[in-house]
């Protein structure tokens, strides 16, 4: 009976102790290769790295991207996407709307106008749980990373012209 209980606390104990090192090496990365990680980013990360932001993204932050998912990049006309993959400052210019040079959690989210990298403003706010930006829905909020956090978004933010 002894022996039993301390099997049971044994694996417990390692299985708490497996469940604290895969959240420290999941949060133990940068918002760069957090986006590489994740499989329904794999658009944007493809993207990220086409427009050389790779290094920008792995660097001391802190950042927040609004991260558009597959399925979003599936809903922007194919031309259109053709038109900002093959434009380089385009590419870079939309990216980087989708980037505050600021960490802000989905409970620090205070409705009104933020700054992007690119250098417009974005609409921002919440109520209740939902978090929104510009006419995009969080879908999941606070990926942590070393430099900064990422909110997986329904929408492709498009700069102002």
């Amino acid at each position: 009976m002894i022996s039993r209980r301390f099997a049971s606390v044994a694996v417990a104990t390692a299985l708490s102790a497996l469940a604290t090192v895969c959240a420290a090496q999941t949060s133990a990365v940068s918002v760069a290769d957090a986006l590489a990680r994740d499989p329904q980013l794999s658009t944007l990360n493809s993207l990220v790295t086409k427009a050389g932001l790779t290094d920008t993204l792995k660097g001391a932050g802190p950042f927040t991207v609004f991260a558009p998912t597959n399925d979003a990049f599936k809903a922007v006309p194919q031309k259109t996407l053709d038109e900002v993959a093959a434009n380089p400052a385009l590419l870079k210019s939309v990216l980087t709307y989708h980037v505050l040079a600021a960490k802000v959690s989905a409970a620090d989210v205070k409705n009104g106008n933020v700054k992007t990298v690119q250098g417009a403003n974005v609409a921002v706010s919440k109520a209740g749980e939902f978090v929104t930006v510009e006419d995009a829905m969080v879908q999941k909020a606070d990926i942590a990373a070393t430099n900064g956090v990422i909110h997986t978004v329904d929408r492709v933010l498009m700069p102002p012209k």
